[in-house]
């Protein structure tokens, strides 16, 4: 693809500073687990181990030879990694909850009122976070907005901070053990789950046969990179049902009431 971006190694400009702040993601977690190691009872190495196993799964998608740009195919491996595979992992690691159990009292009511605030029950409305994790994917490579981003700077780390974050909000939406404003039940869940695996599905099928496609690419390589969504999607949904059976636990009200305002 003649437009997209080079640059030495197969990076794009601005790799070391997102690197850089992977890096101080996975510290200022760190921190926040020393400052909570006396008020949280829960599975903490396993989620510190989950929570910078995503960083370092970020760190491998941000690197040669998965970041060799120029390649529809290793622009897909990324979006599986960045989109679908590390957000799990950093929703595993229970962020919010290690926050709110590191700050103080009055910080985490804070905290924990922005949560009930009515733009972040909006945001993490299950529809919401179906529609910019898996309906964004048909805006973004059926038509010119993957081949306009991909050949710039900006556009190319706009991407990748949309894959992120639309892959982390529905991980947490549908299997976090952190708190979530309006979450539905279990069943709701499974539903709203399996409609991402249809979607998911139908646009790798649509890739595949070239259907209304914009992606300046090879015939080829557009098909092994649906192959990749398809199947490498399969995957990741099938862990995020796992871990939604996993994290599952019948809410009393006591104990959401002391999560949320991180007491112990």
């Amino acid at each position: 693809m003649s437009g997209h971006l080079h640059h030495a190694g197969g990076t794009t400009p601005g790799t070391l500073p997102a690197l850089a702040l992977v890096l101080a993601a996975a510290a200022a977690y760190l921190w926040l687990v020393a400052r909570a190691r006396d008020r949280d009872r829960g599975p903490q190495r396993l989620r510190t181990g989950s929570f910078l196993g995503g960083c370092a799964l970020l760190a491998v998608a941000l690197l040669p030879p998965v970041a060799a740009h120029g390649d529809f195919r290793r622009h897909m491996l990324q979006h599986m990694i960045i989109g679908m595979y590390a957000p799990l992992a950093l929703v595993l690691g229970a962020p919010l909850t290690v926050l709110l159990r590191a700050l103080p009292a009055g910080r985490a009511r804070q905290v924990t009122r922005l949560l009930r605030a009515r733009p972040a029950r909006v945001l993490t409305h299950p529809v919401i976070a179906l529609m910019l994790s898996t309906g964004s994917l048909g805006v973004l490579y059926f038509t010119p907005l993957y081949d306009a981003a991909a050949a710039r700077p900006a556009g190319h780390w706009l991407l990748h901070a949309h894959f992120l974050a639309s892959g982390y909000l529905f991980a947490w939406v549908v299997a976090g053990p952190d708190p979530a404003p309006g979450r539905p039940g279990v069943p709701a869940r499974l539903v709203l789950l399996g409609v991402a695996v249809a979607a998911h599905a139908t646009v790798a099928q649509l890739l595949y046969g070239g259907f209304g496609v914009h992606v300046h690419a090879p015939a080829g390589r557009i098909q092994d990179a649906a192959a990749i969504m398809y199947y490498g999607g399969d995957v990741a949904e099938l862990l995020l049902a796992a871990a939604l059976v996993a994290t599952w636990r019948p809410e009393r009200p006591r104990r959401r009431a002391a999560l949320l305002t991180g007491s112990s």
